[in-house]
């Protein structure tokens, strides 16, 4: 008798593919690109937290801790959020610190969401949401924002909503069109919410990086929105330490109890002594953040004059360190076509458009470039890129 043959991959890990973000930084490393494509500074990190992350490995700190997080940056955590946010935070029974931002949306989708749940995703949106929803069983119903200013149309967002919507991501400021939502935005998500009685998965992980005067707005803080929002973030961006992988949630006891046991048997939890170093990131003045402000708006200001100068036109980020550019004037057929060119061919790299959407022919015309490098970086990527004129010239 004949065994049946069995499927050996999951229908979940057949639905999705790597990373694609993480991908570009691979292919410019065998053709020695400039990285504009993942989103990771190239300076370093504030001193202060390389001090304590020393003193907390020379002291010790390298053993399983509280599996929810380290007592003394929860508690830092809650300070710093009470002063940015106004929000009252109970370190023992509001926040779960995990790897990264990455693992903390996982758990609180496994935590919060049932096969057949919808959650409503905006597009363009951060590639990691789609997956995520696959593995939680749940069905992702996108709503597009629309360039230049990547609005959402208020009928669209309206029908997107059912007795079948368990949750809506928003990415605030947005990756990757550096789109920071508007408190008009908000409230009108928040009303809906409300209505349906869904729930908000927030990634604020670039609260701090923001332009031209603009205002983050946390969704936790409007009427009505604390106990039904879950607000992620991390130490990564805001920091400059993305390798760190230290990340966190924060929610209602309720919500936090389910995300802490699913946590638990995820990764355990973050690593010890760079928990512990947390604690003096959330201990730096308020300056740090506002000179951090002023620095990415100089890197932001540089590559787009950049991109002034080879013709290539773009959306003008608000919030985030990304710039979404349209390349339809090269000619190419795919946005993966022009972005292996431009690594191979020019040497700098970035991520294709359709890393960002659900479906490619939306994103065709598409790459986003990250400005999150020093000056001498950007500088390199411009003699580079001005290459791309001729291109151009040529084509008109």
């Amino acid at each position: 008798m004949t065994q049946a043959h069995k499927q050996k991959i999951s229908s979940k890990a057949s639905q999705f593919t790597e990373s694609v973000i993480r991908e570009m930084t691979r292919v410019a490393l065998q053709h020695n690109a400039v990285n504009l494509a993942q989103g990771f500074p190239d300076f370093p990190c504030p001193p202060e937290l390389k001090q304590a992350a020393y003193e907390a490995i020379a002291g010790d700190v390298n053993q399983y801790g509280i599996t929810w997080g380290d007592r003394a940056f929860r508690h830092a955590l809650a300070e710093k959020v009470r002063w940015y946010l106004g929000l009252e935070i109970d370190p023992e029974r509001h926040i779960t610190v995990t790897c990264g931002s990455t693992e903390a949306m996982a758990a609180t989708m496994l935590a919060t969401v049932d096969p057949g749940d919808e959650v409503i995703v905006f597009e363009p949106y951060y590639e990691n949401y789609g997956p995520d929803a696959v593995i939680a069983s749940a069905t992702p119903r996108y709503v597009s924002l629309h360039p230049p200013d990547w609005t959402f149309d208020e009928a669209e967002l309206r029908q997107a909503f059912n007795n079948n919507t368990k949750a809506i991501i928003i990415n605030t400021p947005h990756n990757p069109t550096g789109k920071v939502f508007s408190r008009e935005e908000l409230t009108l998500i928040a009303e809906l919410c409300q209505k349906w009685d869904v729930l908000v998965f927030t990634d604020e992980i670039y609260e701090h990086i923001l332009y031209d005067g603009t205002e983050h707005i946390a969704m936790a803080t409007l009427p009505g929105m604390e106990e039904r929002t879950v607000t992620i973030n991390s130490l990564s961006k805001t920091y400059s330490v993305t390798g760190w992988r230290v990340g966190y949630i924060l929610a209602n006891p309720e919500l936090t109890g389910a995300i802490r046991r699913v946590h638990d048997f995820l990764t355990v939890g973050a690593p010890a002594p760079l928990q512990r170093a947390g604690v003096a990131a959330m201990q730096l003045p308020e300056s740090y953040y506002k000179e951090l402000a002023i620095l990415y708006q100089e890197k932001r200001d540089s590559l787009l004059q950049i991109l002034d100068e080879v013709g290539i036109p773009y959306s003008i980020p608000k919030g985030a360190y990304y710039v979404l550019a349209d390349i339809s004037r090269f000619g190419y057929k795919t946005d993966v076509d022009f972005v292996l060119y431009l690594i191979k061919e020019i040497g700098v790299a970035a991520v294709p458009g359709s890393s960002f959407f659900s479906q490619p022919e939306k994103a065709s015309k598409f790459i986003r470039f990250c400005f999150s490098k020093k000056p001498e970086t950007l500088a390199v990527a411009g003699d580079r890129l001005l290459k791309l004129q001729s291109i151009l010239q040529k084509a008109t």
